[in-house]
């Protein structure tokens, strides 16, 4: 009977000590939560505000502080003088071409890495990988030259092609992760049905592979719709220019329309900030996707 007692007693001090361990965690967790939703959240509301302001009021040096009178005819000139929509759609142009570029040559290329039984397998890994470690900046200067020699400078073929050597090695890393975890038996059933090595990859590992494959799209985007060294070495036509050109639209020799830039950022983040909230789950399940075999 005692001994009975004396385990009842010790169940309600472990469940407390267990409540009580828990609500720590949980407190933490939601700090750690918080923390990263002011350090990502708060940046896109000051830029929001940055917009609505003019030149006195953001040179004041108030930066926390709310416009006496939002400027919409910030977002007006923005349209109108940053010539947004044309960059706007050469920009479209480009990453939607670097996209499809991308997904095409590192799929096949992850197929032949994760799927195939040969010698140099792990040798073209490698290659790959190295290609993650190659800094943009370092191939600038021969690609000009290339490029020159080529005919094709100041076109949109010079700014695609360099983006799409520079996303494939990370989007190859992505899809043979996933790929290798793909059961071999789908593929032995296929071939005993008489299926091609191209009717395998096109209609069994394609199809099973979109969460990774939506993960490199919305790589592929937000690195190319951001990117400007390379467009700027590359282009100098203004009807060819993509989107982060058009900041240089407000500043001149003697002023600068900063309501205006900030005004032409929130349109530019725009697009983005759309993908990246209709496609989230994706993305985190294109993340995880391959980490468990089977």
């Amino acid at each position: 009977m005692s001994s009975t007692l004396g385990v009842a007693s010790v169940r309600p001090a472990t469940a407390a000590k267990s409540r009580k361990r828990f609500s720590v965690v949980k407190a933490l967790v939601l700090i750690l939560l918080s923390v990263l939703v002011v350090t990502q959240v708060y940046p896109l509301l000051w830029l929001l505000i940055y917009s609505l302001k003019n030149n006195e009021e953001i040179l004041s040096g108030r930066f926390f502080a709310l416009p006496a009178s939002p400027q919409w005819k910030n977002f007006t000139d923005a349209i109108q003088a940053g010539h947004y929509f044309q960059y706007l759609k050469n920009s479209l142009f480009v990453t939607t071409v670097t996209m499809i570029g991308v997904l095409l040559l590192s799929s096949l290329a992850a197929f032949a890495i994760s799927r195939f039984r040969w010698k140099y397998g792990s040798a073209v890994m490698v290659i790959f990988l190295i290609g993650m470690m190659i800094p943009m900046q370092a191939t600038l200067l021969p690609l000009m030259i290339i490029f020159k020699n080529l005919s094709i400078l100041n076109t949109h073929l010079s700014i695609i092609l360099p983006y799409i050597a520079f996303q494939t090695p990370i989007a190859v890393f992505i899809l043979s992760g996933f790929m290798k975890s793909i059961p071999n038996e789908i593929e032995e059933s296929a071939v005993m049905d008489g299926a091609s090595i191209m009717r395998i990859f096109r209609s069994i590992i394609l199809p099973i592979s979109i969460p990774p494959m939506m993960t490199v799209c919305i790589l592929t985007f937000i690195n190319i719709w951001n990117e400007y060294i390379m467009a700027a070495t590359f282009i100098s036509s203004e009807r060819l220019k993509t989107l982060p050109f058009g900041v240089n639209s407000f500043v001149s020799q003697y002023s600068v329309n900063y309501g205006a830039i900030g005004a032409f950022l929130v349109l530019g983040a725009l697009p983005v900030i759309l993908i990246y909230f209709l496609l989230a789950d994706k993305i985190t399940k294109g993340m995880v996707a391959g980490a468990v075999k089977g």
